[in-house]
């Protein structure tokens, strides 16, 4: 098999950056899709929507977890096997995919038989009131058996993002997203099923996602190949795609109980109102940062490769690229949300009374988003190079460090204290771009004076 990914390392920045980043923005887009495609119908449902949206809304932490062990696997170990690529040692990269695919499929097992035994005892403990419970039982008692097809579908696809195959893994997320689109009304209103409609429409979509992935893995057009005698979990290659991957999976996980912070919090000042548009602020965000993962994800494979064939150059041009376009995009939709706030409320309820306390909340829980471009794209670059060390830091201190304690002492400064819940994620926002933009600044510096140093500089 001939193995050409050069296009990497030789192809304008500008037109790379686009060909590459345009799929998974469009995938990362359309990912969103399956979240808060359900939270539009569930909303909406007749009778109970606001209820059962609150419900499904409590939900998350425990689906944050299933993705975010996918990205402790998968976003770990496809920057290993792009610097494998770029040093020209394809085995090796083969090797890295094949021992994910299996250790993701361990961790989907075991994932699946600890939600469906703690399933109740998780959503309580997370903020779920005696009100929505019910709601949140139904949802994810069904998800939680399509954890393996979710671990298939995130973990792989970052292997086929990692080669290059951007649209590929597009296409990944498009076929999922159009059949949870068509599904979603069927199962929820046609079936009679409503919140365990929207799970089934879920999981069905996934497995059809997942199953084209590793298709396409095992096919030709791969560069990199799923072979059997590569599927056998070696320690020397897991672990330090699970260093890597620590960052990403606790962004991610830590997300999840940051989500317990503020539902219980919010359960306590604001009632159930207040945890409902905690959902709608959560979907928000989304709109806001997920586009910008898409950006960074299409980053990753340029900076790793050439970082794997010593290409210091265009490291530091493609990353100077990347913070332009990740706060461009920041800044812009933090301004729309800004001036509408009142315009994105309304697509996910049409409660009156929500609406109306959502939109001041979108103003404050969003406050310091347009910065946050800046750390996504030093995040990324982190884990591009294999810095594990510095990429860990930045997230446990945003999200450990800064978030939680605040959601806590917020409440005791500001007269509001429901509103003072939200307002602890701007206060983290601002202090955690200004760490990681100095932090950056030095690691970056030395990352390139290290490769100048060995020898692995080379004139672009």
């Amino acid at each position: 098999m001939t193995y050409d990914n050069t296009f990497l390392g030789t192809e304008p920045l500008g037109k790379l950056l686009r060909r590459l980043a345009i799929p998974t923005v469009a995938a990362q887009v359309i990912n969103m899709l399956y979240n808060i495609v359900d939270r539009i119908y569930i909303g909406h449902m007749p009778g109970d929507g606001s209820l059962a949206l609150t419900g499904v809304g409590v939900c998350l932490p425990l689906i944050m977890i299933i993705s975010a062990f996918a990205q402790l696997v998968g976003s770990g170990g496809a920057p290993r096997a792009s610097i494998a690529m770029g040093k020209g040692d394809n085995d090796e990269a083969e090797r890295i995919l094949g021992s994910c695919f299996t250790a993701l499929f361990v961790l989907a097992v075991l994932l699946t038989a600890v939600i469906l035994i703690g399933n109740r005892a998780f959503l309580l403990a997370f903020g779920c009131s005696e009100n929505t419970i019910e709601y949140a039982v139904d949802y994810m008692s069904i998800y939680a058996i399509g954890t393996i097809f979710v671990q298939m579908t995130l973990g792989m696809n970052s292997f086929i993002t990692a080669q290059g195959y951007t649209t590929v893994s597009m296409k990944t997320v498009l076929i999922g997203a159009v059949c949870n689109i068509i599904l979603d009304p069927i199962c929820i209103f046609v079936l009679g099923l409503g919140v365990k409609g929207a799970a089934l429409a879920t999981i069905i979509s996934q497995a059809v996602s997942a199953v084209w992935v590793v298709f396409f893995l095992c096919g030709k057009k791969s560069l990199l190949n799923l072979k059997f005698k590569y599927f056998r979990i070696k320690p020397k290659i897991i672990l330090p795609c699970i260093a890597l991957g620590l960052s990403p999976f606790i962004m991610q996980s830590t997300e999840s109980l940051i989500s317990v912070c503020f539902n219980s919090s919010l359960l306590k000042y604001g009632g159930d109102t207040a945890v409902g548009a905690m959902t709608i602020l959560t979907s928000v965000a989304q709109f806001i940062l997920l586009p910008v993962q898409g950006i960074t994800q299409g980053s990753q494979p340029i900076i790793s490769y050439n970082y794997g064939a010593g290409n210091t150059s265009r490291v530091k041009d493609t990353f100077f690229l990347l913070v332009k376009v990740c706060l461009g995009w920041t800044m812009l939709t933090w301004l729309l949300v800004m001036v509408f706030p009142q315009i994105f409320a309304s697509i996910f309820t049409s409660d009156a009374a929500l609406i109306d306390f959502t939109k001041t909340a979108l103003r404050i829980y969003l406050g310091a988003m347009g910065l946050f471009g800046i750390q996504m794209a030093c995040q990324m670059t982190f884990v591009s190079i294999g810095n594990a060390v510095s990429s860990i830091t930045v997230a446990v201190m945003r999200k450990i460090v800064l978030l939680i304690p605040l959601i806590y002492i917020m409440p005791h400064i500001l007269p509001d204290k429901t509103l003072a819940v939200y307002a602890a994620e701007p206060v983290a926002d601002f202090l955690s771009v200004c760490f990681a933009s100095t932090l950056f600044f030095f690691q970056f510096r030395k990352t390139l004076r290290n490769m100048a140093a060995s020898g692995r500089d080379i004139a672009e």
